[in-house]
């Protein structure tokens, strides 16, 4: 079997149990967990297709990504709480409360009163699309696909925040200020947010090393395709050189080995990736 089909299998097994969780008057959250480059977006993309095409079922993909705070709100933070707060990622940098209520209105608990409307964030501009460029889902759906890196990650103990766990944190989080802003983000308003999903994958990276290697490779490709014009919203043409992305990366760095110990005990399933991006089993829980 060739890779190109042994993925195919996968993601209709995939489709196949998520499918599963649907039922007419309830609109199930699966959450989709993965490091930057392991392939959320592509995964929901297919599978939202096998759905639809497979079981007839509209499902919708909320992106945690989509929901950034705008630039404003991110440099507000970083005066008041800790400079890190203005690059846009981590715990505390999402709208937490847009992302609670979007969720709702797709599952019916809320009465949006039409179309629900769903955020664009631009990454090229680093900041919110205007409302005119936002999506809108006409309810009612099936199912709601929230990927994002950290969806459903828990918070740390008190214990592992003390010791830095790379040299951004070393050198520009030396009291632990900022770490601890995010952990309590994690733990209160992140945990009810993730509350709302039933469901939980996880695409498991074998490693932090794979991660950066994936994630440098996703760069290239973003600017390849912002400088043909086909990636509006996307990076920023210039990209990153390899130490700014080796930077960018430690912002996520200490939740992301998080979750790669703690994640495959919790999610309802877990992908485990090969170091070439394939897949290599299907571990439900």
């Amino acid at each position: 079997m060739t890779a190109a089909a042994a993925e195919n299998r996968d993601i209709t097994a995939i489709a196949r149990w998520i499918a599963g969780l649907a039922h007419p008057g309830s609109v199930p959250v699966v959450g989709i967990n993965g490091a930057q480059g392991t392939g959320k977006t592509t995964l929901a993309g297919r599978l939202r297709e096998a759905l639809a095409g497979r079981y007839g079922l509209c499902a919708v993909v909320l992106s945690l990504d989509d929901l950034y705070l705008p630039r404003a709100e991110r440099e507000r933070l970083a005066a008041q709480v800790h400079p890190l707060l203005r690059t846009r990622g981590v715990p505390g940098t999402h709208d937490v409360a847009l992302a609670g209520t979007i969720l709702r209105q797709l599952r019916g608990l809320d009465a949006a009163g039409g179309p629900v409307r769903i955020p664009k964030f631009v990454k090229a501009a680093d900041d919110r699309a205007p409302a005119s460029g936002w999506t809108e889902i006409a309810v009612p759906v099936d199912l709601v696909l929230f990927e994002g890196w950290c969806v459903g990650t828990p918070p740390q103990a008190e214990a592992q925040l003390r010791a830095p766990v790379n040299e951004l944190e070393a050198l520009e989080d030396a009291d632990g200020r900022w770490r601890r802003y995010v952990n309590d983000q994690l733990a209160g308003a992140y945990a009810r947010l993730f509350a709302l999903v039933d469901r939980l994958l996880f695409l498991r990276a074998p490693d932090f090393a794979s991660i950066l290697r994936w994630r440098t490779r996703q760069e290239a490709q973003n600017v390849a395709e912002a400088a043909a014009g086909a990636a509006p919203g996307g990076a920023a043409i210039g990209g990153m050189d390899a130490a700014q992305l080796r930077r960018f990366v430690q912002h996520y760095e200490r939740l992301t080995r998080h979750a790669l110990e703690v994640l495959p005990r919790r999610a309802d399933l877990t992908v485990e990736l090969g170091p070439q991006h394939e897949m290599l089993a299907l571990r439900y829980r």
